[in-house]
């Protein structure tokens, strides 16, 4: 007998203000697939699936966490992700669809694209879809005014943990830099926005578009502050020559031609 498997669906649902939910992923919560969120441990409270309640939705008796532990250990993480996806599949063989809450956008930085391709590994047959939502930095940007690129600028987004020396070669090298999950790293990360005399240019945002969003533009005063998990800081470097990359000295042919002599 073949098993006819339900769809694995990731529905985006922006980083915190549920009226950045897509009219998509709005009817997706509403079309009867089974609930999936992930939490970092079991019966923990889970910041995707506050999203979709303060948005008004009743949760289903039936809506199931996954575990994700934040860990770095991967003996830990193999058998943690192996545990969910195996669980995914037993769900869905059932027949009916899965949503699984992804807050913010499911292709960016997100458990969700693992996720689908362990369960794809698994069983190949299963369907998979991905609803687009709003990220957080590009919400992070409307709520400060902040403009990621203009024309032919550049944009560099990265989690903060690549450490204070590739954020600081980054810096030359792209007009704006997005720095997630800045928790960490945020005393570092000012003493570099310091010696390189950005901190004016500068901004901190934590749980952008939750209740308790918070926005500090004199970053200094951070120093020594436990942030959130849910923080980021947008880096302009306004004294670099906007969009060189692009335009820089050389064309993109006399680039690909140096760089295959």
């Amino acid at each position: 007998m073949t098993t006819s498997y339900g769809k694995l669906i990731g529905a985006s649902l922006g980083p915190g203000d549920p009226e950045l939910i897509t009219r998509r992923a709005w009817t997706i919560l509403q079309s009867g697939a089974r609930w999936l969120y992930p939490v970092k441990k079991a019966e923990e409270t889970s910041y995707a699936l506050s999203i979709v309640a303060r948005g008004g939705l009743a949760i289903p008796d039936d809506a199931e966490q996954l575990i994700f532990p934040m860990t770095r250990d991967p003996e830990i993480l193999t058998k943690a992700w192996a545990r969910a996806a195996a669980h995914t599949v037993e769900l869905l063989a059932a027949g009916r669809d899965l949503v699984f809450l992804v807050e913010g956008d499911a292709s960016t930085f997100s458990t969700f694209g693992h996720l689908a391709r362990v369960v794809r590994e698994l069983v190949p047959q299963v369907e998979v879809e991905t609803i687009p939502g709003v990220s957080s930095f590009a919400a992070a940007a409307a709520s400060t005014g902040v403009t990621l690129a203009e024309e032919d600028e550049t944009l560099a987004v990265i989690p903060a943990a690549y450490g204070v020396g590739v954020i600081d070669h980054l810096l030359d090298e792209f007009d704006t830099v997005v720095l997630l999950k800045v928790k960490p790293l945020v005393d570092e990360i000012i003493e570099l926005l310091d010696r390189r005399d950005l901190l004016a240019t500068s901004c901190f945002v934590e749980k952008v578009g939750a209740p308790d969003e918070r926005v500090v533009r004199d970053v200094t005063s951070l120093k020594g502050e436990k942030a959130n998990y849910l923080s980021l800081m947008l880096v302009q470097n306004p004294k670099r020559t906007r969009g060189e990359l692009r335009r820089g000295c050389r064309s993109r042919k006399e680039a690909l031609e140096a760089a295959s002599a």
